[in-house]
């Protein structure tokens, strides 16, 4: 996990119905939250991962970063989906010297873009020898450049400047990692339930061992509602939230949730069941950790621990970060803490680490 430097930045994580942004100040040995925004996006001003509407965007950004008493223009932001590459290889134990040379070499076997439309980096993982004997275990990330680039304008747009582009899925381990504890042998789930995808990470005593993306996430709660009670999308929207609309009952919305909350399960459940077969590991899942947007849709937490026979909980990334002022009040905090933890992960950045 990232420590805070001289520098404070703002995580700001861009997601396909909302952007949010945090940033965090040192405060003794820990951390405190100095400042939360959040702006909705238009609809499609983000589709299937690509953007749409750039100064929508950027003007979401700008409104986000004037809710609260942002003190930094450095911004870490995050990138997922299939335009992203996520690979732990084995390589010949080699000095970090020697692998600085071959790793794009190396790295072209494993990324099925031309390497040349990529931005590469990659982490020697605890544990490998540079000794020259035996092997070592590389994790490596690719994303491409110009969903890079996208990124970069729109921020610039905002009167901002990108500092460093992480993985969404090392940025929510980092957000765990610093608000909970858990056991050297514990298999842990961490599941971003955003609008449009759902991302999957998979913790092996404190250490990433397997990531995956599925195409599931809130808007399939959305769309069913809207398609079965014949509601504009904001409406359908509010159903999901706990409203009754014209005067249609939420008791009517349940069964439509929990029709696509089967769906959701059985897409988890494959993630899982596959990461068991090529891991080969014999220990069972010790708990799910739920987050993002759709994370507290009702009975979504109950169904997903009972088809995969364990806990379930909804991550609270703000768990052991307090407000450092007034300018976040706790209402907001409660209501907006599971989308947030993406960005408290990129929040824990600093330049050049």
């Amino acid at each position: 996990m990232a420590l805070f430097g001289n520098k404070t930045v703002i995580g700001l994580d861009i997601g396909s119905a909302m952007v949010k942004a945090v940033e965090l100040e040192p405060h003794g040995g820990s951390y405190r939250l100095r400042a939360f925004g959040f702006a909705p996006l238009p609809p499609e001003a983000i589709v299937q991962g690509s953007f749409m509407n750039a100064p929508a965007i950027s003007a979401a950004i700008s409104e986000a970063c004037s809710m609260g008493s942002f003190k930094s223009k450095d911004v870490v932001t995050s990138v997922s989906g299939h335009s992203v590459i996520v690979k732990r290889i084995a390589l010949p134990a080699q000095s970090k010297e020697e692998l600085e040379e071959t790793i794009r070499w190396e790295a072209e076997q494993y990324i099925p873009f031309d390497i040349a439309d990529v931005n590469l980096d990659y982490q020697i993982l605890e544990g490998s020898s540079l000794s020259g004997e035996g092997n070592m275990d590389v994790l490596l990330a690719a994303a491409k450049k110009d969903k890079i680039n996208d990124y970069a304008g729109v921020i610039n747009q905002a009167g901002l400047q990108p500092i460093a582009v992480d993985i969404a899925a090392f940025a929510l381990q980092n957000a765990f990692e610093a608000n909970y504890e858990f056991e050297p042998h514990q298999v842990i789930a961490l599941c971003d339930i955003g609008a449009a995808v759902s991302s999957i990470t998979v913790l092996h005593g404190g250490t990433s061992v397997y990531w995956r993306d599925i195409n599931v996430g809130g808007n399939q709660y959305t769309d069913a509602i809207q398609k079965e009670l014949n509601l504009s999308a904001d409406q359908a929207e509010r159903m999901k939230r706990g409203e009754e609309i014209d005067g249609i009952p939420y008791e009517r919305v349940l069964p439509i949730l929990a029709s696509v909350t089967e769906d959701v399960g059985i897409e988890i459940q494959k993630t899982l069941d596959f990461f068991k077969n090529i891991s080969g590991a014999d220990e069972g899942l010790d708990r799910l950790y739920l987050t993002g947007g759709s994370a507290q849709v009702v009975h979504l937490k109950e169904a997903l621990g009972e088809r995969l026979h364990t806990q379930v909980e909804i991550l609270n990334p703000f768990r052991k970060i307090q407000p450092a002022g007034r300018d976040v009040g706790a209402e907001i905090l409660n209501d907006m803490s599971p989308t947030a933890s993406v960005a408290v992960g990129l929040a824990l950045r600093k330049m050049g680490d």
